[in-house]
């Protein structure tokens, strides 16, 4: 179960906006990064997300240029997941990939600044602020195992090869 608190975003969120190309060279400063991550489309954001709070955004999250850097200063900013109506095919398999659990949904009835409470298992979403449930696509199994040890290297670390 994960709960926290929901910044919301548009549509079209790019890996620019996540994660600035004008910052390239902080690629090898991963915590100095997440301290930048989505300056472009918020500029306090980074400032103000806690541990647990969720990204919610409209359709085309994670359009851009595949760096795997864009969903992983996400996870170290505190974000536990990424709401979103559509993503971009390697930016929600880079996630996936980094632990960081990311989930198709209508995002329409979530606000800024609600209090979610999201059941992986279920595929429900619970706001906490307004009282709406919602339910997202579940997540296939292969991909929860994954998300459960914190990632696909994680889960090759303890499991050895991916056989599910």
């Amino acid at each position: 179960m994960l709960k926290g608190r929901v910044f919301n975003f548009g549509d079209n969120i790019s890996t620019d906006h996540i994660v600035p190309g004008r910052l390239a060279h902080l690629r090898s400063n991963l915590p100095e990064l997440a301290k930048h991550v989505l300056e472009d489309a918020d500029p306090s954001f980074a400032t103000r997300v806690k541990k647990g709070d969720f990204i919610v955004a409209g359709n085309n999250f994670g359009l851009g240029s595949s760096r795997e850097h864009a969903p992983l200063v996400i996870k170290m900013a505190g974000i536990s997941a990424i709401l979103v109506k559509s993503a971009a095919r390697i930016f929600f398999r880079n996630a996936i990939n980094l632990g960081l659990p990311m989930l198709v949904c209508d995002t329409d009835k979530i606000c800024d600044g609600d209090k979610l409470e999201v059941d992986l298992d279920q595929g429900i979403i619970n706001d906490l602020t307004n009282g709406n449930q919602l339910p997202f696509k579940k997540i296939p199994k292969a991909m929860l195992a994954i998300l459960e040890e914190g990632g696909l290297m994680p889960y090759i670390k303890k499991h050895g090869e991916f056989n599910l």
